[in-house]
């Protein structure tokens, strides 16, 4: 008996085993390939089996299978994101040569001390709209102001899904969220949730993937690779901050999260439910075309109000050398001495991110890529943020001596020190991903921030997402520039959402707190609308403009990025490939163009982008052109179905 095997490589197809016992959809089996044995799944028999070549026996079955509902939808998922179908299962089965062999034993949830919690009439209303359909595919947004408790109402959604034996998935768009969450959790359902990301260890992952598919862990916590996973009763899948820039995988296999989550709703046939305060755009589009359900929580949790705004302007309040405003730090003190928390937010990392002479002009670019090098105070380095290269900032100046650098532009470390200066008396901290690299040191931070042993602090965008410090009322944003980047198609809609789910950190559990703008452009339209909490009225805006440009979501775009370390090679290559992509129909190919990020890590980059009809599936076509193509191997090629940048 023949039977079809897919192994977790770069293939697209599976391969030819003889079986002596009839073989199950789904299994996983032991093959020879090579001089090795590895792990596979049997696939469906859709192949043809090769001619003239010997075809060598299954080895040994496992105890383990995946669903059918799981195997149609990694076939689905490589079809739509233009990837190898074997690298898809390599998400799902990971090293399970490795799970299989090694006898880890499945460790008991922690019991931890639960507490009571009672929802309000707003949220009891949001959990019996959520419930309403049950049992299959249903996709819902539970839209609520910062702080009202969203958490809350999706925490008593899942209680009933594993009450009726199912298994729940919790997907968020950070690890740094985890720790945060994790409490809230522990305190909701009294037991340790499973947690998944990239930094767990071997060893836990091997524990978490044995417990899934065998139906012993009933919910997981997880950044967007947790959604590959084999659950064996997957019964509701939760978005958490679903318009968060986050869930899109931009290395190695390329996907968005969010819209996988849902696609992996459609085939388990169960409901998805996509959390936000303020919905992307697509999710907003759907909302509007009755094609998700949609419930809101307006009100705050025990009714606390939004924080008030405060635009000061720079061109009125001359900073000399600062980067704070006379104005600010008045404001700032009051809050200060009253034993509240103040949190200054700048988004860039570093301390500064220009460095030039003022001697001879030499400015400090990356080696391997296009891009000026940020420098790091705590690690006296310039650093590259694309391809983490280092360097001291010595350089010999052509005039005389060495160069004598100014630093331009405030990032985290500049505005820290600034702070420090300012408020001495007060103890400050900086929240950026460059300082919680390790769990005992974002632990600390937490416990610290929580126990008030914390006065300031000064952070990045990652201090945006959904964490809750009770004693935060204020936030001083430094530079609220909406201008956005021309590369970038959502810059509106990420600074919609960025500065709502700033505003939200604030003032949670007080009556009077407040954000500050500081800006050289006081009359942004934007910013306006934004303190009138007005998001709703942008999002509507950028709908028309992305309507009357052709744009996502009112049509689909494909990127295809054409990398090599000659640029004319990139660019020929590029051109070569457009000739072959014009033969399809109902196609547009944009390009080539170099890439606004021309270089990184030592290759140029070309760029083309694909639009076509937002109801058509045309992948199929497009990866059968780029897999016939003959091209130099001197060229890379990326394929980015549904960019969310053009870099």
């Amino acid at each position: 008996m023949k039977a079809q095997v897919l192994l977790p490589k770069v293939f697209n197809f599976p391969f030819t085993y003889n079986s002596k016992t009839e073989t199950k959809i789904g299994s996983l089996v032991e093959v020879p390939f090579g001089s090795k044995k590895e792990i596979g799944v049997i696939w469906k028999n859709n192949y043809s089996e090769p001619k003239n070549i010997r075809i060598k026996d299954i080895a040994n079955k496992t105890n383990f299978s995946i669903n059918r509902k799981l195997v149609d939808f990694i076939e689905w998922f490589a079809s739509y994101n233009m990837v190898p179908i074997g690298l898809v299962l390599k998400m799902v089965i990971g090293n399970s040569d490795k799970f299989l062999k090694r006898n880890d034993k499945l460790a008991v949830a922690k019991k931890t001390k639960k507490k009571f919690f009672k929802l309000n009439p707003e949220q009891t209303d949001a959990l019996k709209f959520l419930e309403k359909i049950d049992n299959k595919f249903d996709v819902s947004v539970l839209q609520g102001t910062t702080g009202s408790g969203k958490t809350l109402v999706y925490f008593e959604r899942i209680k009933k899904i594993i009450e009726n034996k199912n298994q729940a998935l919790v997907l968020l768009p950070e690890i740094f969220l985890t720790n945060d969450f994790k409490t809230r959790f522990e305190d909701f359902f009294g037991f340790q949730p499973a947690i998944w990301h990239s930094k767990i260890t071997p060893k836990q992952k091997r524990i978490i993937w044995k417990g899934l598919i065998s139906d012993k862990i009933k919910i997981l916590v997880g950044a967007r690779s947790a959604l590959l996973l084999p659950f064996k009763k997957l019964g509701i899948i939760i978005v958490d901050e679903e318009h968060d820039a986050s869930y899109k995988q931009d290395e190695g296999v390329i996907y968005n999260a969010r819209d996988m989550a849902i696609s992996r709703a459609y085939f388990e046939n169960i409901p998805v439910h996509l959390v936000s305060s303020v919905p992307s755009i697509e999710t907003y589009n759907n909302i509007k075309n009755k094609k998700y359900r949609h419930i809101k929580i307006l009100k705050r949790f025990n009714d606390y109000p939004l924080p008030e705004t405060k635009i000061i302007n720079l061109n009125l309040n001359k900073i000399k050398n600062k980067f704070i405003a006379e104005e600010t730090i008045e404001i700032v003190k009051k809050f200060l001495e009253k034993g509240e928390q103040v949190l200054f937010f700048i988004n860039r990392r570093g301390f500064a991110p220009y460095l030039i002479c003022k001697k001879c002009g030499y400015k400090h670019t990356c080696q391997n890529c296009s891009l000026y090098l940020t420098f790091h105070k705590f690690k006296n380095r310039a650093v590259c943020h694309h391809c983490s290269f280092e360097k001291k900032i010595e350089a010999k100046c052509k005039k005389k001596d060495n160069c004598d650098f100014v630093m331009y532009g405030p990032g985290v470390e500049k505005i820290f020190d600034e702070v420090k200066e300012i408020f001495p008396l007060y103890k400050a901290s900086i929240f950026s991903s460059d300082y919680l690299k390790t769990k005992e040191r974002t632990n600390n931070l937490f416990k610290a921030i929580n126990e008030n042993k914390i006065d300031i602090l000064v952070g990045t965008q990652m201090i945006s997402k959904g964490f809750n410090f009770p004693k935060l009322n204020c936030i001083v944003v430094i530079d609220a520039d909406f201008s956005g980047r021309g590369y970038d198609l959502r810059s509106t809609e990420k600074n919609i959402q960025l500065y709502h789910q700033l505003s939200g950190r604030a003032g949670r559990f007080s009556s009077k707190s407040l954000i500050i703008y500081q800006t050289l452009t006081p009359q942004d339209f934007t910013l306006n609308e934004l303190i009138k909490n007005k998001s709703e009225d942008l999002l509507k805006n950028e709908l028309i403009l992305r309507e009357k440009n052709n744009l996502p979501p009112f049509t689909r775009l494909i990127a295809i990025i054409i990398s090599s370390k000659d640029r004319s090679l990139s660019l020929q290559g590029a051109r070569e490939i457009k000739l072959k992509l014009n033969q399809i129909n109902n196609l547009e190919v944009l390009g080539p163009v170099d890439s606004p990020l021309l270089k990184i890590k030592k290759n140029f980059r070309s760029r083309l982008l694909i639009r076509f009809n937002n109801q058509s599936m045309l992948q199929k076509k497009i990866t059968n052109v780029l897999n016939g193509l003959k091209i130099s191997p001197k060229i890379k090629l990326t394929v980015d179905v549904d960019p969310i940048n053009f870099t």
